[in-house]
């Protein structure tokens, strides 16, 4: 694999220019900028608030600063409370190219659009002489979600991933599993896998959380579709959730925007700390990928059972489908058949190689279904997170 260096030492499996809303008021102007550059590596993303947000603004942070991410331009209404000028100068001192629109200033909608498309041409050419690195498994970073669960998952995809996993952190490679109010039931395993002890009580103290958080809205993350596919209860969909996980001890327990400081196996809480705030939305899949990215991930496992055809903004997503039916009827989006394993046309293990060959296809440059397709869904709403504590991550310092 050939990354793309960064000035931080990491490496990107992508180089992409990110066009970032400030406020929802931008949101169209960004678009538009991007729009004819959307099949060069230009992407949208952004935050949709007026007033500020200690977790949006990180999350920002940390996306403009993401390897695969190689120049930024920031689209501002003007009167919008993110702190605009804090993240400019984050994403500067990383060392890419970052500039600011604010379309107030600009001159309005016309012209902001004009401005940002000639800069956003500038920065596509500067981009094509980042400089490359060979690059290691140990130096990915992977993360893994389900969506669109039915019976199969737990049976196929989910475990299918828990190998690819299995073998990535055996590689020194870092895996990132969530979410915790899908992990209800399952906490007292994953604390018998942890590193240490404190370690089992902090990810026991995060699904309890997760669980407190559900009861508070009257459900838990339960669709309507997991039902009509077969799944009966929670717990039957924490244990399909929590196979993906492999068999690998847990090495911490982080939160989004959190970076893992080494190779390992790591849980990230997408549950938010602190009372419930009923402003606050229900976890969404693309919420969690995008917070996944901000957590270091080059690459996400997307498991479906029911399917799922969204994709993501800065890094590529890889689909696996556990239903053969479902994968029948939607393959043009998906990218491994692990319903193979249901109709004995394929072992578990064997699928599981499969997944982890197939990552470090995409991070060699091979594009996804999703990214072929044109997907770069992004969502990023408001949440409030306390930091970690040193038991989540025992041994980092």
């Amino acid at each position: 694999m050939q990354g793309y260096l960064r000035n931080d030492g990491r490496k990107g499996i992508r180089n992409v220019v990110a066009v970032a809303y400030l406020v929802e008021c931008a949101h169209h102007v960004a678009q538009e900028i991007a729009l004819p550059y959307r099949d060069r590596g230009v992407h949208v993303i952004g935050f949709p608030g007026c007033f500020p947000n200690a977790y949006a603004a990180r999350i920002m942070s940390e996306l403009g600063t993401h390897p695969n991410v190689g120049a930024v331009l920031l689209v501002s209404l003007g009167c919008e409370g993110f702190n605009r000028h804090k993240l400019a100068q984050a994403i500067e001192a990383s060392g890419r190219p970052v500039h600011t629109l604010v379309i107030q200033e600009t001159g309005g909608t016309r012209r902001t659009i004009e401005a940002g498309r000639a800069w956003v041409e500038q920065a596509i050419e500067r981009l094509e002489s980042c400089p490359r690195a060979e690059m290691h498994v140990e130096e990915l970073v992977v993360g893994t979600i389900c969506g669109g669960s039915d019976a199969t998952s737990g049976l196929t995809a989910n475990p299918a991933v828990g190998r690819a996993f299995d073998l990535l952190v055996d590689a020194g490679a870092t895996a990132i599993f969530e979410e915790t109010g899908e992990l209800i039931g399952c906490e007292q395993f994953m604390a018998e896998r942890s590193i240490t002890k404190e370690l089992a009580g902090e990810i026991v103290s995060s699904v309890h959380k997760a669980a407190r958080y559900y009861a508070a809205f009257g459900h838990c993350s339960f669709a309507p579709g997991n039902a009509e596919g077969g799944l009966t209860t929670i717990e039957e969909k924490s244990m399909g959730a929590y196979s993906k996980s492999g068999n690998s001890r847990i090495s911490g327990l982080i939160k989004p925007g959190d970076v893992p400081p080494r190779g390992g196996l790591y849980l990230l809480d997408v549950v938010p700390d602190g009372e419930i705030r009923f402003g606050f939305p229900n976890i969404v899949d693309n919420t969690e990928i995008v917070e996944l990215i901000a957590c270091g991930s080059h690459v996400i496992l997307f498991t479906t059972g029911r399917g799922s055809v969204v994709g993501s903004a800065l890094a590529p997503v890889v689909k696996v489908c556990a239903n053969p039916d479902t994968y029948r009827r939607l393959a043009e989006d998906m990218d491994v058949n692990a319903g193979r394993i249901l109709e004995g046309e394929a072992a578990l293990d064997a699928v599981g190689r499969e997944i982890y060959d197939l990552v470090l296809r995409v991070a060699g440059g091979e594009q996804t279904a999703s990214e072929q397709l044109g997907h770069q869904e992004f969502i990023l709403t408001y949440k409030s997170f306390e930091p970690i504590g040193p038991a989540c991550l025992p041994g980092a310092g």
